[in-house]
């Protein structure tokens, strides 16, 4: 399975904000050059985020974004959930969609959707605070991504 760019981003923006110090406000543009992605689409990211109550937006001329949960809290299945807008392996996982004349035979549908609960179990076991455990590391590389 191939995650989409919005959901790297997504999860890329939450280790960013992560690896920050507690309380640190950072903004889309720090983040943006950290990484040499689009202000433009990390902004939809962040607003998405912030709907499902992950980020804290703070509004005026010191304002940016933080997490709004501690990375305990943040789980990553539960992320790429929500910013996958389909975890479809195949067209007859959607029995709305399915137009595969095999599927009522078919046993490899099975097995796919047994490797992507698999997947989706592994990813339902971490956290945020699990891919933050080399934070010093993390902040470093960002650091040296500022000065470029």
């Amino acid at each position: 399975m191939q995650l989409t760019s919005y959901t790297d981003y997504s999860l890329r923006v939450l280790i960013f904000l992560g690896s920050q110090p507690e309380g640190t406000i950072s903004n889309i543009n720090e983040i943006s050059r950290a990484y040499g992605v689009s202000t433009h689409h990390l902004g939809k990211i962040v607003h998405h985020l912030g709907k499902l109550g992950l980020l804290q937006t703070i509004r005026g001329r010191n304002g940016g974004i933080r997490l709004a949960l501690s990375p305990e809290k943040i789980n990553i299945g539960w992320v790429v959930r929500q910013t996958e807008d389909n975890v479809n392996f195949v067209e007859c996982f959607n029995a709305d969609a399915n137009q595969c004349i095999i599927s009522p035979a078919c046993r490899l549908k099975h097995v796919l959707n047994q490797a992507l609960t698999a997947f989706l179990e592994v990813l339902d076991s971490y956290t945020l605070a699990d891919l933050l455990k080399n934070q010093d590391e993390l902040k470093r590389l960002f650091d040296q991504g500022k000065r470029c």
